[in-house]
């Protein structure tokens, strides 16, 4: 059998174009959001009064509301969803299964576990991303290590299974931590274990936006590593790529964004479950296109329950409500994904 170019492959699969009004959607909705956002809250501010402060023009009391609270809040979210949103469809292309994702496989325990130690010794800000993606990298590896079965290599389920209990036993960890912990620092890791964007603000964004920037600009560069893995390791292979490199080089570019997100946000689940497959749906399993836009529906999507999360009389940890909506969704792919995505 003559081998044939990975474009020539991809071409044959009918991949077509993305959808102008996908992309326009979701920059309307994410416009749409960022306004609700800056202008929804105790005090309440209409859109000549936000378009106002943003140009540091009007009310002082404005201006403060705007630049030092809601604004810096919603980059916040916006950022740590497009991390999640990409480092799920990354996950799920590398698989080929629609139940990957970071939160799921235990890629955020791991990080997460390294977070939270640094908040119970009080280290810097600027270190959490880097020591949260050489935690989340471990377990990544441990996982792997759990997951392969002489034989039939490694399975989703198996990997799924080594996620759900490296994630009891490092819950476990962090729970001791949190006991030995000072006490002025436990509430801020319990905060940040059920997840949060409360009290996030300019300087958080500047921590992990360098590194969010970098994992997207990877991320975009092995698409068509990616697509030719959706067509199966035999024909991938035959293609010239050599696949365990390339999941090797994916899941480390996933990592990095999913730790990015859990040292700032902490443990929010679901959002890299979720957004891929509302993108999927609309784009298809081409990525080039399926993981910059899910990245954008992450950033909507997030920003969104972060709103939802402040909207009542008392504000709930945006990881409760990512939940709320995204666990039905788990179970419903579950029950009715196909092999492979």
């Amino acid at each position: 059998m003559p081998k044939k170019s990975a474009k020539t492959v991809i071409q044959s699969l009918g991949y077509s174009s993305v959808p102008m009004y996908t992309t326009g959607g979701l920059i309307g909705l994410i416009i749409l959001v960022a306004a609700i956002s800056l202008g929804f809250g105790t005090v309440s501010l209409t859109g000549s009064q936000i378009w106002a402060a943003i140009l540091h023009q009007g009310d002082r009391q404005s201006q403060i509301i705007v630049w030092e609270l809601r604004l810096p809040r919603f980059l916040v979210s916006a950022t740590v969803g497009s991390a999640l949103g990409m480092s799920g469809a990354m996950l799920q292309g590398m698989l080929r299964n629609g139940l990957a994702d970071p939160y799921v496989l235990g890629i955020s325990a791991g990080a997460g576990l390294v977070a939270i130690t640094l908040i119970s010794l009080g280290a810097a800000a600027s270190a959490l991303p880097l020591a949260a993606w050489l935690g989340a990298m471990l377990t990544t590896g441990l996982i792997f290590i759990l997951g392969y079965r002489r034989g039939s290599g490694v399975t989703v389920e198996r990997l799924i299974l080594a996620g759900i209990a490296i994630s009891a036993l490092l819950g476990s960890i962090q729970t001791i931590l949190l006991l030995l912990a000072e006490e002025g620092r436990v509430q801020t890791a319990l905060n940040w274990l059920v997840g949060s964007i409360n009290g996030r603000g300019w300087e958080e964004l500047r921590v992990i936006v360098p590194y969010v920037a970098i994992g997207i600009g990877a991320g975009l560069s092995v698409t068509k590593a990616l697509n030719v893995l959706s067509l199966g390791d035999e024909m991938a292979s035959s293609l010239g790529i050599t696949v365990w490199r390339s999941r090797l080089i994916i899941g480390a570019i996933a990592s990095l964004l999913a730790a990015c997100a859990v040292s700032v946000a902490g443990l929010i689940g679901f959002v890299g479950l979720i957004v891929p497959h509302g993108i999927r749906l609309a784009v298809g399993n081409d990525y080039r296109w399926l993981l910059p836009l899910s990245a954008l529906g992450g950033a909507v999507v997030l920003s969104l329950a972060d709103l939802l999360a402040r909207s009542g009389a008392v504000e709930l940890p945006v990881g409760a409500v990512t939940a709320i909506f995204g666990a039905p969704v788990f179970i419903w792919v579950m029950y009715n994904r196909p092999q492979s995505v």
